[in-house]
C-alpha cells in the first residue's frame, strides 16, 4: 500500500506542488528586482509520463518564464503569479486529502482486522 502507485505519484504531485509554491514565492519578491526573470517549475507532463510507466516518482524542471519583460528587464506578472498559485494551493489541498483518505482507509482496515 505504502508504496503503490498512487501514493507514489501523489507524493510526486505534493513535492511538486511544494516547489512550484516557493517559486511563486520567490518570484513576488522579486517582483522589483531589476532584470529577474520569473521562474516556473514543471512536472506534470513528467509526472504523467512517469505514472504510464508504473513509477510515479520524478524530479520537478524549473524553467524561465518566457513573459515579456518591463524596461528594468523583470517579467514577473503579479497577475499570473497570483493566479498561478491559487491554483496550486487548491491542487496541493485536493493531493493532500487524496493522501490523508489513503491513510485514513489503512487505518479503518488495521482496527477491524
Amino acid at each position: 500500500m505504502f508504496e503503490s502507485l498512487s501514493i507514489s505519484a501523489l507524493t510526486s504531485a505534493l513535492d511538486g506542488l511544494s516547489e512550484r509554491q516557493r517559486a511563486i514565492a520567490n518570484n513576488i519578491a522579486n517582483v522589483n528586482t531589476e532584470n529577474y526573470s520569473a521562474r516556473r517549475i514543471l512536472f506534470e507532463d513528467a509526472l504523467q509520463a512517469s505514472i504510464e510507466r508504473g513509477d510515479g516518482r520524478i524530479e520537478t524542471a524549473t524553467e524561465i518564464s518566457r513573459e515579456p519583460a518591463r524596461q528594468n528587464g523583470n517579467n514577473v506578472n503579479l497577475d499570473t503569479e497570483t493566479l498561478s498559485n491559487i491554483d496550486t494551493v487548491l491542487r496541493y489541498q485536493f493531493a493532500a486529502n487524496a493522501v490523508s483518505g489513503s491513510f485514513s482507509s489503512v487505518r479503518t482496515a488495521l482496527r477491524t482486522h
